[in-house]
């Protein structure tokens, strides 16, 4: 498939062509649930979306997976290399060892994608290696800017829109927003063996809730109602947001709904996961099933279908078929 892709996308040079290869790969294993939604896009937009979110996911594993021994100032140097051979790459140079710089960079240049997201992005990157918790959602909002709204703005000239752009812009940064506060929530558990707290201190403070009580639940597997409330408002916090973003959707190319319809609907299906378990999320994982998965995979087929058959102007030919990425997909 990413031969076609990329053929579709006009990107005819090998080592473009590599690079946005990599960043595909990349995309597939870090983000399943957001790569099997990425497969509802046209195939000509579908590279763009991998080289966002493999640069995104490669920031990513040099804050969180260098290595246990890897100390805070040498990830802090590799996101600075990182941020260079970007700086290079999006002035027309080639980064020597960095793909995903060059095919993020390519990307921004067709997609005319403003580079101070990048550099909000790696900004916020840089705070994981120092920061550990957040006092005020406010707080976690301005990390939260550059972690995931920018994201969601990045996103909007490959999805094309319907509107103009600043009026769809709030609900595409809204909905990077809520996506990574799911994550967040479904995550607490992980995040706090790396000494993360991502929940805002004052929500968890109103529920009775400190760093040690959540350590004391994650070493000991013991369930305590003043978690299980404190877990309980942060998914109240995150479907507001996930209600923010909702009319964006529509302000899409119709093309392109379907795609950010199907991650919206698997990522909100996350939360009903983590209450369906009982906010056992400091002690497993809330994860959603292949049944639902399939079943929304499926209705987004035929959502793509339909947009692109009214684009074109003709009849219904056949029914779609489930990519196989679903089965393999979280």
């Amino acid at each position: 498939m990413t031969r076609r892709e990329l053929d579709a996308a006009g990107i005819t040079d090998p080592v473009l062509r590599a690079a946005y290869a990599r960043c595909r790969r990349l995309n597939a294993r870090h983000g399943r649930t957001y790569f099997l939604a990425t497969r509802l896009l046209p195939a000509d937009r579908r590279p763009a979306v991998h080289a966002l979110y493999g640069f995104a996911r490669w920031a990513d594993d040099i804050v969180d997976d260098m290595g246990a021994d890897a100390a805070p100032a040498e990830r802090a140097a590799a996101l600075n290399r990182l941020e260079e051979r970007l700086r290079h790459a999006l002035t027309g140079g080639r980064p020597d060892g960095e793909p995903v710089a060059l095919a993020v960079a390519d990307t921004a240049a067709r997609y005319a994608i403003d580079p101070a997201h990048f550099t909000a992005f790696l900004a916020s990157m840089r705070s994981d290696l120092t920061v550990t918790d957040y006092a005020t959602y406010d707080d976690l909002r301005a990390y939260m800017h550059g972690s995931a709204a920018v994201i969601g703005l990045e996103m909007l000239p490959v999805l094309g829109t319907v509107t103009p752009r600043a009026e769809a812009a709030p609900h595409a940064a809204a909905l990077g927003v809520a996506f990574q506060l799911t994550n967040f929530l479904r995550d607490v558990g992980e995040d706090l063996d790396r000494g993360r707290i991502y929940l805002p201190a004052d929500l968890l403070a109103a529920h009775g809730v400190e760093r040690s009580l959540l350590r004391w639940s994650r070493r000991t597997g013991r369930h305590d109602r003043r978690i299980t409330a404190a877990l309980r408002a942060a998914e109240d916090l995150t479907r507001a947001v996930y209600r923010e973003a909702a009319p964006g959707i529509a302000m899409l190319d119709p093309v392109s709904r379907p795609c950010i319809r199907t991650a919206y609907v698997l990522y909100r299906d996350i939360l009903d996961a983590v209450a369906d378990g009982g906010y056992a999320v400091l002690h497993r994982r809330a994860v959603v099933s292949r049944g639902r998965r399939a079943a929304v995979a499926a209705d987004g087929l035929t959502r793509v279908l339909a947009a692109r058959l009214r684009a074109r102007g003709t009849p219904a030919s056949r029914p779609p078929t489930v990519p196989r990425e679903t089965e393999e997909a979280r």
